[in-house]
C-alpha cells in the first residue's frame, strides 16, 4: 500500500484525537491530590507500627500512556490509573513479620476519606474521588531486604509475587526516550494510548475475554514497537502493529523480554506465554484459555482490516468512509474529537 501522508486528512485527524484522548487537564490535579494522599494514608500506617520504606511513582500517570477519562452515553471509558504504592518494611516497630496488607489499608483509607467511594481490588484500595473525577489506587507492598528497586506485592487471597515498581517504569519509559528521538510526531506512549481507547471498546462487546489488563497491552506493544518501531503516521504504525500482533497470538508466539536480563523458564503448562519482564516466573496469560486467546487474535485482525480501509478510504479522499472507519475501530467520541477545534 502507498505510504501515508502526514499531510492526510487521516493523519490529521488521528494527531487530534491523540492530543485530545492524552488530557493532561489534570496534571497538576493529580500531582498535588497524589501527596496529599501518600502524606494521609503514610500518618496512618505509621501510627499502625509500619514503616514505609518509600512511595514510588507507577501506573499508566508515571508511564505517559493515561486516558482522558470519559463516561458520557454508551461510550465509557475509565480513565488513566494513578497507582499509589506504598513500599513497608517486610517486619513492624515490634519486629513481627507482616504478612497482610489489604485490610490494613482499607483501613486507613476509611479513616483519611469516609465519605470517598472505596472499593478493593486484588492487589490495591481503589479511591473514586466524584468531584476531581479522579482514582487513585493504594498499592500496599513489602520491601525486599537488599533489593531497593524490588517489592513483594500481596495479594488478597495470599499469594506473594515479586515486582518491581521502578522496572516497569523504565521498560516503558526507555521505549518512550528511543521513540522520541525517530522523526515525525508519532511516539510509542501515543500508540500505547490508542490500543488502549481500542481495547475499551472491543472489551465492550468481547464474547469470552473478560478484560485485557493493562500490562498486557503495554508489553504485546513493546514486542511490536522492537520489531516495527513507529511510522512517521498513526495509521502506518496502528497497521503494522495489529498485524504483527494479530500473528503473534494466532501462533501463540512466546513474548519475552530482555531489558533486565531475565530468561524464560524451561517449560510451561499455559497455552500462551507472555512474560513480565522483571520477574521471568510471571507470565501474564497464564490463565487464559483457547476461547480468550482466538478472541484475542480476532480482535487484531479486525484491527487491521478496519486501520486498512481508513487508509484505502484516505487515498481515495473519501474522507466520510475513512471516518466511519476510525469510528469502528475508537468508538463514536472519534467523530466528536478528531479535529483541532474540539
Amino acid at each position: 500500500m502507498t505510504q501515508l501522508s502526514t499531510r492526510s486528512t487521516l493523519h490529521r485527524r488521528m494527531s487530534s484525537f491523540v492530543d485530545w484522548i492524552r488530557g493532561g487537564d489534570k496534571d497538576e490535579l493529580i500531582i498535588k491530590q497524589s501527596g496529599e494522599i501518600r502524606e494521609r494514608i503514610v500518618n496512618q500506617a505509621e501510627k499502625d507500627g509500619l514503616t514505609v520504606r518509600s512511595t514510588p511513582n507507577s501506573g499508566s500517570f508515571a508511564k505517559k500512556t493515561g486516558l482522558r477519562r470519559h463516561l458520557l452515553g454508551d461510550s465509557s471509558v475509565e480513565g488513566q490509573d494513578v497507582d499509589l504504592p506504598f513500599v513497608i518494611s517486610p517486619k513492624n516497630e515490634d519486629g513481627v513479620q507482616i504478612d497482610e496488607l489489604l485490610g490494613r489499608f482499607a483501613r486507613y483509607a476509611a479513616t483519611c476519606y469516609p465519605q470517598t467511594k472505596r472499593k478493593p481490588t486484588r492487589s490495591s484500595i481503589q479511591l473514586d474521588f466524584a468531584a476531581s473525577k479522579l482514582r487513585y489506587d493504594l498499592v500496599p507492598m513489602l520491601a525486599v531486604p537488599g533489593d531497593d528497586e524490588a517489592q513483594i506485592l500481596l495479594r488478597g487471597d495470599g499469594k506473594r509475587r515479586r515486582t518491581s515498581v521502578q522496572k516497569h517504569i523504565e521498560f516503558v519509559t526507555r521505549r518512550n526516550r528511543t521513540s522520541n528521538e525517530l522523526p515525525g510526531r508519532v511516539r510509542f506512549n501515543e500508540c500505547v494510548r490508542l490500543l488502549k481507547w481500542w481495547r475499551e471498546f472491543r472489551q465492550a462487546q468481547a464474547r469470552v475475554i473478560e478484560d485485557v489488563p493493562s500490562i498486557l497491552l503495554d508489553l504485546l506493544c513493546a514486542h511490536a514497537y522492537d520489531r516495527c518501531s513507529v511510522e512517521e503516521t498513526y495509521a502506518g504504525t496502528l497497521a503494522r502493529w495489529f498485524d504483527l500482533l494479530a500473528g503473534t497470538v494466532r501462533r501463540r508466539e512466546l513474548v519475552a523480554f530482555a531489558d533486565f536480563g531475565l530468561n524464560p523458564p524451561a517449560s510451561s503448562d499455559a497455552l500462551w506465554t507472555v512474560l513480565d519482564p522483571v520477574n521471568a516466573d510471571n507470565n501474564i496469560v497464564s490463565q487464559w484459555n483457547s476461547f480468550q486467546i482466538e478472541e484475542l487474535g480476532d480482535w487484531l485482525e479486525e484491527g487491521f482490516d478496519v486501520i486498512n480501509r481508513a487508509i484505502s478510504a484516505d487515498h481515495r479522499d473519501d474522507d466520510s468512509e475513512s471516518l466511519e472507519s476510525l469510528v469502528e475501530l475508537f468508538g463514536n467520541p472519534f467523530k466528536h474529537y478528531c479535529e483541532e477545534n474540539s
